[in-house]
């Protein structure tokens, strides 16, 4: 038995999708409102909050998948996602499971660095602090060795579906509804991104993998560190759409704050986007050798295949980024 925390959001269906393409039928799906995925997906509704609940949604599992997230708002994070991590690091203790743990990179400093596995965690912002405690609760237990864990940490999304990035929602959304790209804060800094599939067919590869344990992995991005205006370039040529885009400033992002709680929520994001965001996922490259990194412009083109979207009520701002579910 394989079993997903958090079975909702784009990087958990996708993973339900690649475990049971690649690896195995027995795939329990754990949220407060589990859909399938599979037909043969068994679904357990658990808040993971509730260490009780947390405890019967693992039992009987070989792995457990944490992809659980939360809506953008701090004070929530705070409250809960340590909670909800704790539960289930101590639910999979009590069943000799081996535990994956889906990362983000909020707890990395916000520079133009190269950021490897090796990065030291230099949060800005309380978000980023919350991020930091919770990745440090896996390396403890990491550390422990009562359980087999690793940490699959990816750059930042893009994708099919539901995938929810600045990426997506600011650029890509926009394009495919004929509307014109807004690039965050500037178009001249490097970006690293990684396709929301990739990102699950890695997060699927080392947890089935014995020897990926006791470590954490950068989950492989596509090696086009390409900058905004080339990303757009490519797109709009994809989308048959005009090249042209707009900057948004930091500081209209910041104005913007003061009328909408969603752009306070996702303000500490904003340095990243000044500089470069280098990510390295050598380490997982050689270890996966025969992993096939999606390009840009096949993400793009897959995106392009998808249904058309309904155009939204027209906002000055992006919908925040959300965390996987």
């Amino acid at each position: 038995m394989q079993t997903i925390l958090g079975a909702t959001g784009q990087i958990a269906v996708e993973l339900a999708r690649e475990l049971r393409r690649n690896y195995t039928s027995d795939l329990r799906l754990v949220s407060r409102n589990p859909r399938k995925v599979n037909d043969t997906d068994e679904l357990l509704p658990a808040n993971l909050p509730d260490a009780g609940q947390t405890a019967t949604a693992v039992r009987g599992s070989e792995v457990v998948y944490f992809t659980a997230g939360l809506p953008p708002d701090t004070a929530l994070w705070e409250v809960q996602f340590p909670v909800m991590l704790r539960n289930s690091l101590d639910a999979c203790r009590a069943a000799g499971a081996k535990f994956v743990y889906f990362d983000n990179t909020y707890m990395y400093p916000q520079d133009d660095r190269l950021l490897t596995e090796d990065a030291p965690f230099e949060p800005v912002g309380r978000k980023g602090r919350v991020r930091a405690q919770m990745a440090s609760m896996v390396l403890q237990e990491m550390a422990r060795g009562d359980i087999p864990v690793l940490i699959g940490r990816p750059p930042e999304f893009y994708g099919p579906g539901k995938t929810q990035s600045f990426t997506n929602a600011l650029v890509i959304d926009r394009l495919r509804l004929g509307q014109k790209p807004r690039v965050p804060v500037r178009d001249d800094t490097r970006r690293t991104l990684i396709w929301t599939p990739d990102a699950s067919r890695a997060l699927a590869a080392l947890g089935n993998a014995s020897d990926a344990f006791g470590q954490t992995w950068h989950l492989p991005c596509c090696d086009e560190r390409r900058t905004y205006r080339q990303f757009v370039a490519m797109a709009s040529e994809v989308f048959g759409r005009p090249p042209d885009y707009r900057v948004v400033s930091r500081l209209a992002m910041t104005a913007a704050g003061l009328f909408s709680k969603e752009v306070r929520e996702i303000r500490e994001l904003l340095p990243r986007y000044r500089q470069d965001n280098l990510f390295d996922s050598s380490k997982f490259k050689r270890r996966f050798p025969d992993f096939a990194v999606t390009t840009y412009r096949e993400g793009l083109r897959a995106i392009r295949e998808q249904p058309t979207l309904t155009p939204p009520t027209e906002t000055a701002t992006p919908p925040a980024p959300r965390t996987p579910r």
